[in-house]
């Protein structure tokens, strides 16, 4: 299973989202959050393989949480899906780590396409570490 957190200020937005995706198969909604300050050990709780974020947070800033993920031992996945698709800040996106960015008002197809292509791909499986 493919587990994935919300995070968007609009909590109609995170529960369309969380019916949408969530009928997916192979996908499974771990959590969600409105503000950036909660989201990330949120995040880190849930043990979530894909974080879709939308930068734009009335609490925080949700680039915050895509640098962040990005630089996480072992990185986790952001996709950005948001109104403000400029190239401008599709680039600046990029740069602080998202690996996917969607137009919430004319990619959200390519973006669910997306999400059920990570979910059938094959995921390695946990290493167990054992005392020597």
């Amino acid at each position: 299973m493919l587990k994935i957190f919300l995070v968007d200020d609009s909590s109609p937005v995170r529960r369309r989202l969380s019916a949408l995706i969530g009928a997916l198969a192979g996908v499974v909604i771990v959590g969600e959050s409105e503000e950036a300050d909660t989201a990330l050990g949120c995040i880190r709780m849930t043990r979530a393989d894909l974080v879709i974020v939308d930068p734009h947070l009335a609490g925080g800033n949700g680039m915050d949480i895509v640098e962040s993920l990005a630089r996480a031992t072992p990185p986790i996945l952001t996709m950005v899906l948001t109104n403000h698709s400029g190239p401008a800040f599709r680039a600046a996106c990029q740069r602080a780590g998202a690996r996917y960015f969607f137009d919430k008002t004319c990619e959200y197809e390519l973006a669910r396409d997306t999400i059920q292509q990570l979910a059938d791909a094959p995921r390695p499986e946990p290493t167990s570490c054992e005392p020597v």
